[in-house]
């Protein structure tokens, strides 16, 4: 059975710190958080930052190792806990060849009165996930990788390709005079190179019982069977002009209290922009709303969100990608995984269109100071969901199932997709309001979608 990269969390948690950094060329002033406990709260100043070393194990993957450094700046203080620039920078590598290289910039300083976030990314994956399309119009079967159900097993990657992602995004966003509303502009520009997972380099060094078979998986068999057309089936651009509406109203942005931030904006990729014979338009709308329970304590939080595609064709390897004014994370694709239905795999629910929705109570159960930094930790539940509602269409009449399979290994009868499901709960560390560690275990409620996932990285989902 693979072991997931999950199984390192303790490596990851022993290697886990944060520093920060005050400006000590300014004065500290202090004042008491609205809790039913007063605790003095530093107004940050100047410079800080948090570090957090990547420290993980995957069997077919290798040790992954880095780090990741986030700076704020908060100026002389008088807006904390805004800052007025925040950057981001990670770099981390898997021993077999994946990585994630990222720069992340955020400030509402840099044009006078426009939010300017920008988004340069090169990530590799020698496993990227794939279990075709539609959701549940795809059959997910565990024993096939499975190395210990010798009688089924295929390959541990069985459902994976590799990918090299190269992501330039520029988003632009300004409110209209005083009001919440506002408008939100932008571009993205996507290289990916797809292909075959690489099994010579993903068995090198290991013993010869561990290696993984050299067969086609899903990928090799839908390109074979022209579900995935030859002209895609290596990769290319996907470039994209973006333009929509706001209404944002948080009370603080990384884990508001109270407040609505929703969104609705078209995407528009057509063919002069290097999209070639992948023109297409898509619509996103994300609706977002939190709730005060119990004053500085207590939240309610929870995210509905619609994608769909309007016009044109869409790559097989676009589909996955969400669209989203700021991201919170290196990810913004799915549904499944950290991002979006945690605990369900990633990127399992994919489609033309999709609804996805959260639900999350947060507590905030303790303030503290510590190495001269404001903390809180929270506990969190949630449910998330998702689902295709809007299917890619697919020939299946050159389908040709292996030997021992037959056609309903690989696609159901369904004419619709249900609902994916999963429940779980998280863990989260906040320094000075801003650099948020989190911790999420989710559990999926159907066998289909896989079974669990925790997860380790950066901010509240949403």
């Amino acid at each position: 059975m693979q072991k997931p990269a999950l199984l390192l969390v303790s490596l990851l948690i022993s290697g886990l710190f944060v520093f920060g950094q005050q400006d000590d060329q300014t004065q500290e002033k202090t004042r008491s958080s609205k809790g039913s406990k007063k605790t003095e709260e530093t107004v940050k100043k100047g410079l800080n930052f948090g570090i957090l070393p990547t420290i993980t194990f995957d069997s077919d993957l290798g040790f992954q190792y880095g780090a990741l450094v986030n700076l704020f700046f908060y100026g002389d203080g008088s807006r904390y806990p805004k800052y007025n620039h925040s950057l981001y920078f990670e770099v981390s590598r898997f021993t077999k060849g994946s990585g994630i290289n990222r720069f992340f910039y955020d400030s509402d300083r840099l044009l006078p009165g426009i939010r300017t976030s920008f988004d340069l990314s090169y990530i590799t994956d020698q496993t990227n996930r794939f279990f075709g399309f539609n959701g549940y119009g795809s059959v997910y079967n565990a024993s096939w990788i499975d190395d210990e159900d010798p009688e089924n097993y295929h390959s541990r990657v069985f459902y994976a390709y590799g990918r090299k992602m190269l992501r330039i995004k520029l988003d632009l966003q300004r409110k209209f005079g005083q009001t919440d509303f506002g408008w939100v502009a932008g571009f993205s520009l996507y290289q990916f190179k797809t292909g075959p997972v690489d099994i010579d380099r993903l068995n090198k060094g290991k013993d010869p019982a561990n290696m993984l078979p050299d067969t086609a998986g899903l990928y090799d068999r839908y390109v074979q069977w022209g579900i995935i057309s030859e002209d895609e089936a290596d990769g290319g651009w996907v470039n994209n002009l973006k333009a929509g509406f706001t209404y944002d109203s948080r009370d603080n942005e990384p884990n508001p209290m109270k407040g609505i931030w929703t969104e609705a904006t078209i995407l528009f990729a057509p063919g002069f922009l290097g999209n070639g014979d992948y023109g297409h338009t898509q619509i996103s709308i994300i609706h977002r709303q939190y709730f005060t329970l119990v004053k500085e304590r207590l939240s309610f939080a929870y995210r509905a969100a619609y994608q769909g595609t309007i016009g044109g064709k869409v790559p097989f390897y676009a589909y996955p990608l969400l669209i989203t004014s700021f991201m919170k994370g290196a990810y913004s694709e799915g549904l499944g995984g950290a991002k979006t239905i945690r605990g369900v795999l990633r990127d399992r629910v994919v489609g033309k269109g999709m609804i996805y929705g959260n639900a999350e109570l947060r507590w905030k159960f303790t303030h503290f100071n510590f190495i001269k930094q404001n903390w809180y930790i929270a506990l969190s539940g949630f449910w998330d969901f998702g689902m295709v509602v809007q299917q890619v269409k697919i020939n299946t009449d050159h389908v040709v199932p292996g030997p021992g399979e037959t056609y309903s290994d690989y696609f159901s009868d369904r004419k619709h997709d249900g609902l994916h499901n999963s429940l779980g709960a998280g863990l989260h560390f906040a320094m000075n309001q801003n650099f948020i560690i989190a911790c999420d275990y989710g559990m999926a409620l159907n066998s289909q979608d896989g079974k669990s996932g925790l997860y380790i990285g950066l901010n509240f989902l949403f």
